[in-house]
């Protein structure tokens, strides 16, 4: 079978079909974002605990390799603010605290090597389901951990001092001892608060102008003007010139396992918010949202970065609407982000040298701050309180346990949440109401008529090894509940599947009931699972005449034996 290139080189059919009248469009895009690319990047370069200049290589290839594997026509990746504390926390765990830069920038390659593996394998094995695993109410309280977790982190740079801390914790001891202690630089507190005030107020009032841009060339004039280093400023210094340089990945083999257990971690973060950030643009552009190659076009984004001494990146929600507000086409847009960003390192690396690291915390906040979403945690309690404990749970487990820890808790929850649907599915028994159609729940309707002697209820829930006992011992109960009982009906459409464990316990019901004089009844039940209980030879002890198409069938049938009539 031929295998069409196009498919997984979505780049090749841009190539070929590109026109002329976009190329404008995609220019103008793509200096708008490089204009976000280039503070962004090196902000969220040190927030991972790297040296600026990381985040520009890191965007750079990122970019042209996504444009050549990458399926959506404008989805924008990069350093991400979500990912930095993730990156930081395995390079502590592996390197400590005070880590050589060298040994930091090559274990952060290593991270985005096996990050982009990974991302290419699920691709490869159509795994995209795996985004699953965060439910919305777990990525919330995440994502809200993890604002607080950043934003504690970033106060001490905006205040001009360093701490000494790993975890939310520590580092809030830190900062706080830091400010007792009067390390409080006033030079860079200005420049920050000032740099964090000019991107809200323009994102709150004038969203189109670029907020980020206007802080960092207004705070970098203001170096030299107000003389601002001599004040304790710090800034980033001059950029070494030049392409990124090719560096193969290297780290310890006893460092496989933290790294290994990283990767996972961030794959599975940057798998999620690929998918939704995806689905949200694809909708407004007319594409089909293909999960598999985005996995794949990402994984081979990181792979690209991995060599040229990148860190792992995901994509970006508000750097893709910039890209879509200033008209982007196609990836050719990012292409021109990557190509200006080069030019810059090449002609001109001492742009940016003034660009103080006060304004590089105000983006990384900003940022954070956007990562928080209160409203939804407020609307989770409205809605659900079940829901509301999952994302406070897993709040609690990234703000205390730390962000890797965090993501296992969520991931964990977020399971656990499945098997109690499963384990404890609603159950109902149902009666006939007046006035509406159907058979109802007795709690929702307690003048709804019922058969003497007959039993209908309803178990929502496939029948499996988690919930088979729950099922026998409901059941046990409506039969003891009346001595006048001949049938239970059970309305079986909810049934999705029956393990064999269930299996078991519902042949040793059966003769249970049988000899209470008491026949076990379904209705409804689905085709594939019909076929499984004659595969199980269940139909040795429950009566294959006691199996009917409908409710009403099996209703029916039941007048028909006891002459019964609706009471209330």
């Amino acid at each position: 079978m031929a295998i069409d290139l196009r498919e997984w080189v979505p780049g090749i059919g841009v190539a070929r079909g590109y026109k002329a009248a976009w190329l404008p469009k995609d220019l103008v895009a793509g200096i708008v974002l490089t204009t976000l690319l280039v503070p962004q990047g090196m902000a969220y370069a040190e927030l991972a605990g790297l040296p600026a200049i990381t985040g520009l290589y890191t965007s750079i290839l990122c970019l042209l390799a996504y444009a050549v594997f990458g399926p959506s026509r404008i989805l924008v990746l990069g350093p991400d603010s979500s990912l930095g504390p993730m990156i930081a926390t395995v390079l502590v765990g592996s390197l400590g605290a005070a880590a050589d830069p060298a040994r930091a920038v090559a274990m952060a390659s290593g991270l985005a090597l096996l990050v982009g593996i990974m991302l290419v394998l699920a691709g490869i094995a159509k795994l995209g389901f795996l985004a699953d695993l965060l439910s919305h109410p777990t990525q919330v309280g995440y994502m809200n951990g993890l604002a607080l977790t950043i934003l504690i982190g970033q106060l001490p740079k905006l205040f001009g001092f360093s701490v000494d801390g790993d975890g939310l914790i520590a580092e809030t001891r830190g900062f706080v001892e830091g400010l007792a202690d009067g390390k409080t630089v006033t030079a860079s507190l200005v420049v920050g608060v000032f740099g964090l005030a000019v991107i809200g107020a323009l994102r709150r009032w004038l969203p189109r102008v670029p907020g980020i841009l206007v802080a960092v060339v207004l705070s970098t004039l203001a170096v030299p003007l107000f003389g601002l280093v001599d004040r304790g400023v710090d800034v980033v210094g001059a950029l070494p010139q030049g392409f990124p340089p090719f560096d193969v990945p290297s780290f310890d083999l006893s460092d496989l396992g933290v790294l290994a257990a990283g990767a996972l971690g961030i794959t599975l973060v940057s798998l999620t918010d690929t998918i939704s950030t995806a689905s949200v643009f694809a909708g407004r552009t007319g594409q089909e949202v293909r999960g598999n190659q985005e996995m794949v076009g990402i994984g081979a984004a990181n792979i690209a970065a991995s060599f040229f001494q990148g860190f792992p990146v995901s994509t970006s929600g508000s750097r893709t609407a910039v890209a879509e507000q200033s008209g982007a086409r196609t990836q050719v847009t990012g292409v021109v982000g990557a190509v200006a960003i080069s030019m810059l390192l090449i002609f001109v690396p001492g742009l940016l040298r003034n660009l103080p690291s006060p304004t590089l915390a105000a983006v990384v906040i900003a940022a954070a701050l956007s990562l928080a979403d209160f409203p939804a945690m407020t609307s989770l309690w409205r809605r659900r309180r079940v829901e509301f404990s999952l994302a406070i749970a897993a709040f609690l487990g990234v703000a205390l346990l730390g962000v890797l820890p965090g993501i296992a808790v969520a991931v964990g929850l977020s399971v656990l949440n499945v098997f109690r649907r499963v384990w404890w599915p609603y159950q109902a028994v149902l009666g006939k109401p007046d006035g509406v159609s159907g058979y109802h729940d007795i709690r929702v309707y307690p003048e709804a008529a019922r058969l003497p002697g007959l039993v209908l209820f309803r178990f929502d829930a496939p029948l499996i090894f988690a919930n088979a006992r729950v099922f026998r011992d409901r059941i046990r109960a409506l039969a003891q509940s009346d001595p006048g009982i001949k049938w239970i009906v059970v309305a079986a459409e909810p049934i999705t599947d029956i393990d064999t464990t269930a299996a078991d316990v519902l042949e040793e019901l059966d003769e249970e009931l049988n000899r209470m004089g008491i026949s076990l009844v379904f209705a409804e039940m689905k085709s594939p699972v019909h076929e499984k209980i004659d595969r199980y030879q269940l139909t040795r002890t429950i009566d294959p005449a006691h199996f009917f198409p409908t409710v009403e069938d099996a209703i029916a049938a039941y007048q028909r034996s006891t002459g019964a009539e609706w009471s209330r």
